[in-house]
């Protein structure tokens, strides 16, 4: 199976450089499911409920989250409204939404899982390591692929956590830090990894913010609100995995870096 999973959706330019382009990509690999991380959709600042309407609107089977999923007030109204939405998994209960979740493309069963690190993020109050071992026992034998967004700020967190889950999840991504890195690979477990999917958006902004407002803050000290880059070019980034049904193990991974506009 054809596993298409995409980096962080940043604001006006992430949801329409994926409406423009998002069902060619998928006819060119000819991709079986598709997975986004909508957290940045509005913004830059969580996802309101019009802009779920206008990812789900397109081929896009699931929509994780992460740290920012809260930032928009009218999220917990509505997240329970939409199974496609999984947000991190780790937040203590109660809590609106769902961390996990199992979709179906044909017999086959594919478990979501999204979690949040712990290594300069928001304190959850919950470890991901922990976390993941409850629902992984929980759930193992209920899913035939199990896709795992990690997102976290520290690179070593997530390679230990690659490591960690390896031979157990399919695919471990990492999200967060909206800059793509180059070590995507097959565990020796099995399973498909790499540390940042990195974002889709603005490409000449600072990790989808204009770049001044960025430079100016860092230079000064002096905070000022930011504005999300809009000018081309945009780029999609992610990765495509090649996942098999009987076994839930990876066969491949390869990143996908799109750049489109002048």
């Amino acid at each position: 199976m054809k596993i298409l999973m995409i980096g962080d959706v940043f604001s006006r330019p992430g949801r329409s450089v994926l409406k423009e382009h998002l069902r060619e990509i998928i006819t060119a690999h000819q991709v079986d499911f598709t997975v986004i991380n909508g957290e940045n959709a509005s913004g830059g600042n969580g996802m309101t409920e019009k802009n779920a309407l206008e990812l789900l609107a397109l081929p896009v089977d699931a929509i994780t989250m992460g740290n920012h999923v809260w930032n928009q007030k009218e999220t917990v109204h509505y997240i329970d409204a939409y199974p496609q939405i999984v947000r991190p998994a780790n937040y203590p209960e109660p809590c609106p939404g769902q961390g996990f979740a199992i979709f179906h493309h044909g017999a086959t069963r594919i478990g979501i899982l999204n979690l949040s690190g712990q290594i300069f993020m928001p304190e959850m109050g919950c470890c991901p390591f922990v976390t993941f071992d409850k629902i992984y026992e929980v759930n193992r034998e209920e899913v035939d692929i199990l896709l795992v967004d990690f997102h976290a700020e520290a690179t070593s967190e997530k390679i230990a956590f690659g490591y960690y889950l390896d031979g157990k999840a399919s695919v471990v991504v990492g999200t967060h830090t909206h800059v793509q890195t180059a070590d995507a690979r097959v565990l020796p477990g099995g399973t498909a990894y790499i540390t940042d999917l990195g974002m889709t958006g603005a490409l000449n902004g600072v990790i989808g913010v204009e770049k001044d407002i960025i430079i100016g803050n860092m230079r000064t000290k002096r905070p000022e609100r930011f504005v999300a880059e809009k000018a081309h070019p945009w780029q999609i980034n992610g990765i495509l995995a090649d996942v098999d049904e009987a076994t839930g193990q990876a066969r491949s991974i390869e990143r996908i870096y799109e750049v489109y506009g002048d």
